[in-house]
């Protein structure tokens, strides 16, 4: 299980490097993010709104939101790992700090 979850973690960062060097070409070879200055996609919907009209910004975006959901799919192997142990205290414990990450993802404030 734990090389599974170590391949997965690479598989994540690769992929999520690949999506932000794709963002990055495309604004250098177009010259702009696709979007007028100081607006950024921010939402779900906004970012795939994005992604579908190629914009580097939203593809830029996009990349950056894998890396952040590479750990939390990490968390979330971690359930599945001890529950197949049986390990129930550290189930319930990594099933809390997976609902603090998906809470924070869902939830958490725009600065």
């Amino acid at each position: 299980m734990e090389i599974i979850i170590s391949m997965s973690l690479r598989v994540g960062v690769y992929l999520a490097t690949t999506v932000i060097m794709i963002g990055l070409a495309l604004f250098f070879i177009t010259g702009n993010s696709g979007y007028p200055p100081d607006i950024f996609p921010r939402t779900a919907n906004e970012m795939l709104t994005g992604i579908m009209q190629v914009k580097p910004a939203a593809i830029t975006g996009a990349g950056l939101f894998l890396l952040i959901l590479t750990p939390v799919f990490r968390v979330a192997a971690s359930v599945v790992s001890f529950l197949l142990e049986r390990d129930y205290l550290y189930t319930m414990i990594t099933l809390i700090v997976l609902a603090v990450l998906l809470f924070s993802l869902v939830f958490g404030k725009n600065l």
